[in-house]
């Protein structure tokens, strides 16, 4: 009599990670893959599921069975959670977790996988797709950079939702993009970057391109030894070293191979981000409120707290009074308090009065 075989779910997990889900495609440089230890990665290097990716000094891209393709920058690192590819699309699975540096996801036959089954995410965010061709960059804090890259025709290559604890952000625009800091935080406002698709894939390119032979005229020179040169003949005051063309920079002084190019991008939308939060309350502020000042006001003991649609006035000093207004609507405060009064208009003010008067 032959006893029933169990098999552990530990056992079963195992067999999957064995199974072949892609290859390294392209190579060039020096990385890793991390399957309980480290591998040096080469072409056509078998991948499985619960791989992670790791480049060093070089570049990678990784090929799955259903064409999708992952590129990686230098100092890069990629983990494949998990990977099915069936026939039958609701046994599909893909998830992949972009866990540092930049890499570029182009997808494949991802029609054939239940988007339902597709998770992708960075430490900050994560990243519903329907069908795109994207970037992520992720900095040493986990800050996520998300750009939408278009398709052969120059037209959006698809949608992709960039989700948080707080929000979600669509972008669905050649070249727009978004920024996360903490997955406790909405994504960034999206913004479109003035890049190319060259811009990119210069940066993400594994192979090189073939050098071209470049043919240079011959030019026969008189050979001077520096028994000629006579310190003398120069006129040094006459020279100005610092003239504009000596300082010209231009476009092609830009080198777009620099790894930390798209972590500048982040930088910097982060920055636009905070600007404009501050632009956009700023005018807020000074559109709802005059007389007294945001927060606590030195000058007339008012604290002012706007929140939502609610601005809220509080004053105490000797008394305490507050008032809630609705932020849609126009009014004049008048505050009479302990001998002292102060006019705050809302909204640019009313011609009917709210008069407060206390004392002792």
């Amino acid at each position: 009599m032959l006893l029933p075989q169990f098999v552990s779910s530990k056992t079963i997990k195992e067999r999957q990670s064995d199974v072949e889900i892609g290859g390294i495609s392209e190579l060039n440089g020096s990385a890793k893959i991390v399957r309980n230890e480290p591998l040096n990665a080469k072409l056509n290097f078998s991948i499985q599921s619960n791989d992670e990716a790791v480049t060093e000094n070089g570049r990678m891209s990784i090929t799955f069975l259903d064409d999708s393709k992952v590129s990686l920058t230098e100092h890069s690192q990629l983990t494949i959670d998990e990977y099915i590819y069936d026939p039958n699309p609701s046994k599909s699975k893909m998830a992949l977790t972009f866990g540092l540096g930049t890499a570029r996801f182009i997808t494949g036959n991802l029609n054939k996988i239940d988007k339902k089954n597709i998770s992708l995410k960075t430490p900050t965010a994560n990243i519903a797709i329907r069908g795109t061709d994207f970037t992520a960059t992720v900095d040493e804090l986990g800050r996520s950079l998300i750009i939408l890259l278009p398709d052969a025709s120059g037209l959006s290559s698809g949608e992709i939702e960039v989700v948080t604890a707080m929000g979600t952000v669509l972008l669905n625009k050649p070249y727009q993009a978004t920024t996360v800091s903490v997955f406790e935080s909405k994504p960034s406002k999206p913004v479109i970057l003035n890049l190319t698709l060259d811009i990119i894939d210069n940066m993400l390119i594994v192979t090189p391109p073939k050098k071209q032979k470049v043919i240079q005229e011959r030019v026969v020179t008189k050979k001077e030894t520096i028994l000629d040169f006579n310190g003398l003949d120069i006129d040094y005051l006459a020279e100005d070293f610092l003239k504009e063309d000596n300082l010209e920079f231009t476009e092609l002084d830009i080198n777009y191979l620099d790894v930390n190019f798209l972590e500048d991008l982040l930088n910097v939308i982060d920055a636009l981000a905070i600007l404009d939060e501050e632009d956009r309350l700023s005018q807020s502020i000074s559109n709802q409120v005059s007389g007294t000042l945001l927060g606590k006001d030195p000058d007339t003991q008012i604290t002012t707290i706007i929140s939502g649609n609610v601005v809220s006035l509080r004053r105490a000093v000797n008394e305490y009074l507050q008032v809630d207004l609705d932020g849609s609507e126009a009014y004049t405060v008048v505050f009479n308090q302990d001998g002292v009064s102060n006019i705050v208009k809302v909204n640019g003010g009313s011609s009917s009065y709210i008069t407060i008067t206390q004392s002792d």
